[in-house]
């Protein structure tokens, strides 16, 4: 059986859109075939409606031991250089590149942290 949670990242829509129309708790791997077989309308209208500019899920793996998570991508995620455990400490990644400045970025998924690496920012001449 088949949780609602991995039905939604199957069928590639939130998980409150899959509670919301009906999708029950548990589906079997034959159920879930014939719902992407024959989708119904309101799926079809969904996978029609997406634009591509912002994926419904992402996966999530930790740079320095691998271990992963599917989650819902926040909007005020930036595009991170590095993604770790909360558990890792900082000094296991790799350093920043030269003139490079890093940031960390708390509670992305249930136990990452994302790390962006940047060149600062120049200010222009006067």
């Amino acid at each position: 059986m088949i949780t609602r949670r991995e039905i939604a990242l199957r069928l590639d829509i939130p998980l409150e859109m899959a509670a919301r129309h009906g999708i029950p708790s548990r589906l079997s791997e034959g159920q879930l075939a014939k719902l992407e077989a024959e989708p119904p309308v309101w799926l079809v209208q969904s996978r029609a409606n997406r634009t591509g500019k912002k994926p419904v899920w992402v996966q999530l793996t930790c740079t320095i031991c691998g271990y992963t998570e599917s989650v819902r991508p926040k909007k005020w995620w930036p595009t991170f250089t590095y993604i770790s455990c909360s558990n890792h400490g900082f000094d296991e990644l790799p350093e920043p590149a030269a003139g490079f400045g890093r940031t960390e970025c708390d509670g992305i998924g249930s136990q990452f942290i994302g790390i962006t690496d940047e060149a600062p920012e120049q200010s222009a001449p006067v």
